[in-house]
């Protein structure tokens, strides 16, 4: 019998929702996304529907709803990237600029 899947969390964008999904499975979470084909639709649909669902097996829901509110809580200061000099969101690892992870330099 196959274990029911749950959103957790609705990102606001595919780039948080893919850094939360390698936080998550960084934790051995298995992480579904749903809604990231939306993100081309964005100029022509609400906000709130072209947010990216973030699933988990029902019995990883707790756990994964902890590493969120860690997440949610946490006072990340924003970073400007050393290689193409653009600021990001403190929450963010790697540069949604040029690809580069803000901990190589």
């Amino acid at each position: 019998m196959n274990e029911p899947w749950v959103k957790v969390y609705n990102a606001a964008n595919n780039l948080e929702a893919h850094s939360l999904k390698g936080m998550l499975e960084n934790e051995n979470i298995a992480v579904q996304l749903s809604g990231e084909s939306l993100g081309s639709a964005a100029g022509e649909l609400p906000a709130d529907v072209v947010q990216v669902g973030i699933w988990v097996c029902e019995n990883q829901v707790t756990a994964a709803r902890v590493l969120i509110e860690r997440y949610e809580n946490a006072d990340y200061p924003d970073w400007r990237c050393p290689n193409c000099g653009e600021q990001n969101e403190g929450q963010f690892e790697i540069c949604w600029q040029c690809g580069h992870d803000k901990h190589t330099f």
